[in-house]
């Protein structure tokens, strides 16, 4: 590791871990702010979906190998996985192991979500992104997951969460 992270605590390595997830979510946000304004909301939506599709299964990738996730490993391995994603750091989510064929991730608060609610925005339509996001994801962990969006906006949703997916092994 390019730098001594002995000398830090415990409790400031958490804290830097969530503000690297919260700054790695503004850039996100940010990136995506600038594509809209330039080419608008269809070519940012657009481009986000192809840029997620890329990302996730990187993200699931290094995640498996740090915490030796077996590819192919079932809902098992996809809950973990899902716990350990950056956002995971920031947002609040629940991860249900229904059976052992289904897993179901709800997004109880995303920050995204919710400081646009603070802002009175309308939500921001990200259901289409989360099926790439989500689906590449899962499928990178185990190639016998089929995704599924349960609500996510701009779908109406409960107050209790924002989003939900369903994970299904065939």
């Amino acid at each position: 590791m390019a730098r001594d992270i002995d000398k830090y605590d415990k409790e400031l390595i958490i804290d830097m871990l969530a503000d690297a997830a919260k700054l790695w979510l503004a850039h996100d946000g940010l990136w995506f702010q600038a594509v809209e304004g330039r080419f608008g909301i269809r070519d940012a939506i657009d481009l986000d979906k192809e840029a997620w599709g890329r990302f996730s299964p990187i993200e699931a990738g290094r995640i498996m190998k740090r915490h030796e996730i077996p590819e192919g490993g079932g809902v098992d391995a996809l809950a973990k996985a899902l716990d350990r994603r950056l956002y995971s750091f920031i947002n609040v989510q629940t991860i249900e192991v229904v059976d052992d064929k289904t897993v179901i991730l709800t997004m109880n608060n995303c920050r995204v979500q919710s400081a646009r609610e603070r802002k009175g925005l309308e939500p921001f339509p990200c259901k289409e992104v989360g099926i790439v996001e989500y689906t590449t994801f899962a499928s990178t962990i185990d190639p016998r997951f089929r995704t599924r969006c349960l609500t996510c906006p701009p779908d109406p949703h409960p107050l209790e969460y924002h989003c939900a997916w369903e994970f299904v092994l065939r």
